[in-house]
């Protein structure tokens, strides 16, 4: 073989080996941009997750008070009922006749109450 056989052999050879180290350096290059959007990406969704996390505990925590207040409603009802009840059945005619005592100052009569009154 003639030395410009060999020379262009080696040539050639020096080429397509510089062809694969830059075709590597590059797909390593990649996948390091790869990593890091991949990181970036990743912490971007923990954050968007805690967010929605202390959102969601806000809306359980108001959730949480309209039924205590729900339920404080209820439960008022529920005593106005009771107590409708009880003037219904004659059990707080002693309420009622203390309040017709009452003046309107709030200070109590100076008539005695009549038995009459309760039935």
């Amino acid at each position: 073989m003639s030395t410009g056989a060999i020379v262009a052999i080696v040539v050639g050879a020096l080429i397509v080996i510089a062809v694969v180290i830059m075709l590597i350096a590059r797909s390593r290059r990649e996948q390091r941009e790869l990593k890091a959007r991949r990181r970036e990406a990743a912490s971007s969704r923990r954050e968007q997750a805690e967010l929605r996390g202390r959102d969601a505990e806000e809306a359980e925590q108001r959730a949480r008070i309209a039924q205590a207040e729900a339920e404080r409603s209820r439960a008022e009802a529920q005593l106005h009922h009771e107590r409708a009840t009880a003037y219904e059945q004659g059990l707080a005619d002693d309420e009622l006749i203390g309040k017709e005592d009452e003046q309107p100052d709030g200070s109590a009569s100076d008539q005695p109450a009549e038995s009459s009154r309760r039935a």
